[in-house]
């Protein structure tokens, strides 16, 4: 059976990611666009429609233009989103890196990307630079000063226009995250224009925001989540985005007080401490009308408590990189209904399939969720294996997840098929971190599976078979030396095999099954 979205179809336009983002910025004049949560700074939409064509013609002096990959090294910022946009009118792609990835994680992305030039900030340029050695990257840009790179501001000294660039806005890439899918190492994930256009259209159609709104960006900007549903849909309506370099608590509740933050987008772990965080009566909040929870999973009873709390519905969004990256969403009338995520965007269809037989399966019956829709990636950079793995030829993107539909076409999402591992919404792939656990000369072999936390959601658990002699310290610290720190393992248990298939593939459900069920029997009967 397939379930469709209750809301009316949209028209998608043909047209460029920035154009459209853009097309009402001299409407909105003086009305400020973004504001540096940190420091006050703010661009106006009219300095925005100034300021992003002089940037990408910037850009264009130094030889970038269509075709090319821009990396971005760097926390949140202002910057972050015009760096984009300029790339965007150039008809070059961007691939956002987390500012937490080691030296080896970076220059992995970028080889992998074939990133030509590199966004930065001083305190991330050493590691940078270091990084850059074995890539492609021709150029590195930084937000501020550091010997060896172009200053980012020197770029915004062109008067003259960009070239004009001619772009398809269903096959030109405008963004290239990576994504671990369904299961793997982490891949590029190519977007068109169109599949971005299309996520903006489908939000308004859900009315998830309007111009009189006043958002807080604390999700990180190198996710779909911060850069698109936060500041890109948030430009495209004419609301004020407000944006955090990083989460601190005392910072982020004293900027939804000072600009009267109307709409907070956030991951569970932060909803998690805002419902049971001491104090907040020190603060007005009253200008908060709504709160976004995706990323990962949110228990029912911490969704109520935040809510009742903060007197403010939650609205609750699902998807994955691979499809811009939502598609359900709670409906606006029906904003925090226990438990489900929602129901289809605008354009976009679901069925639900038993992962066994590959039959489609009826309302109420638990199997993998399939997604179709305009927002469906182009596919898997350089890769054309996992993408036939991940979307069939007739459009539909297997998510790897496990759930079922109501008998409206409400989504609860149950489990997942698919190996990733979500820290706290981001995304820890066990393939990656197997591979450096192998690296440890005292370690044979290695499996990584999630394990339930109450505080992060899911931390990785390592199952490790020894060759020689090594402790669970030493284990965690050479990990923690090689990954960023989400991906560090935060547990250890020593056995004497992994489970494979007879092709030699990590059995990672059966040790799931394991850990679940060591986790449901009581101490005493462990020992």
């Amino acid at each position: 059976m397939i379930f469709c979205s209750p809301h009316k179809s949209v028209t998608i336009p043909d047209t460029s990611l920035a154009e459209y983002v853009l097309q009402r910025a001299h409407e909105f004049g003086e009305k400020p666009a973004l504001i540096d949560g940190s420091s006050g700074r703010t661009i106006t939409y009219k300095e925005l429609a100034v300021t992003i064509p002089k940037l990408a013609a910037g850009f264009a002096s130094h030889g970038f233009g269509k075709g090319d990959v821009l990396a971005i090294y760097s926390p949140n910022s202002p910057e972050y989103a015009l760096a984009f946009h300029a790339a965007a009118m150039l008809g070059a792609a961007t691939t956002m890196i987390p500012p937490l990835f080691t030296e080896p994680e970076v220059e992995t992305q970028l080889r992998d990307s074939a990133a030509s030039c590199l966004l930065t900030i001083p305190q991330l340029f050493d590691r940078a630079n270091q990084a850059a050695q074995g890539s492609k990257v021709r150029k590195i840009f930084v937000i501020g000063e550091a010997a060896g790179a172009v200053p980012f501001s020197s770029m915004l000294e062109h008067d003259g226009p960009p070239p004009e660039i001619e772009i398809n806005p269903r096959s030109d890439l405008v963004a290239l995250p990576y994504s671990s899918g369904t299961t793997g190492l982490p891949k590029g994930v190519m977007l068109t224009h169109y599949n971005l256009v299309s996520m903006l259209c489908q939000l308004h159609a859900s009315e998830a925001l309007t111009e009189k709104d006043t958002m807080v960006c604390v999700v990180p900007m190198y996710h779909l989540y911060g850069l698109h549903v936060v500041v890109n849909l948030g430009l495209s309506l004419g609301a004020t985005i407000v944006i955090l370099p990083r989460y601190d608590l005392g910072q982020f509740l004293r900027t939804l007080e000072r600009y009267g933050v109307t709409v907070a987008p956030l991951v569970p772990p932060l909803v998690m401490e805002l419902s049971r965080v001491p104090g907040l009566n020190q603060y007005d909040l009253s200008k908060l009308r709504l709160i976004y929870c995706g990323a990962a999973p949110l228990a029912a009873e911490v969704a109520q408590a935040c809510s009742e709390r903060l007197t403010c519905p939650i609205r609750f969004g699902y998807g994955l990189t691979e499809v811009s990256p939502l598609s359900h969403s709670s409906l606006p009338s029906l904003p925090d209904e226990q438990g489900s995520v929602g129901y289809c965007l605008p354009n976009t269809e679901c069925k639900i399939v038993d992962y066994v037989s590959g039959a489609e399966l009826g309302p109420n019956q638990s199997g993998e969720i399939w997604v179709r829709g305009p927002q469906v990636m182009k596919g898997y950079l350089g890769n054309n294996d996992a993408t036939a793995q991940m979307v069939r030829k007739d459009g539909w993107l297997r998510t790897g997840d496990i759930g079922y539909a109501g008998e409206d076409g409400k989504l609860f999402v149950v489990d997942r098929l698919k190996e990733l591992i979500k820290y706290k919404g981001r995304q820890v792939a066990p393939a990656e971190l197997e591979a450096v656990l192998l690296s440890h000369p005292a370690i044979a072999d290695a499996g990584v599976i999630p394990s339930p936390d109450e505080d992060a959601g899911e931390v990785p658990k390592a199952f490790i078979v020894l060759k020689a002699a090594a402790t669970m310290d030493e284990i965690m610290e050479f990990v923690s030396a090689r990954v960023a720190p989400h991906k560090r393992i935060r547990l250890v248990e020593f056995v004497s095999e992994i489970p494979k298939s007879p092709a030699g593939k990590i059995l990672r459900r059966v040790l799931v099954q394991r850990e679940r069920a060591a986790r449901s029997t009581p101490a005493a009967d462990r020992d």
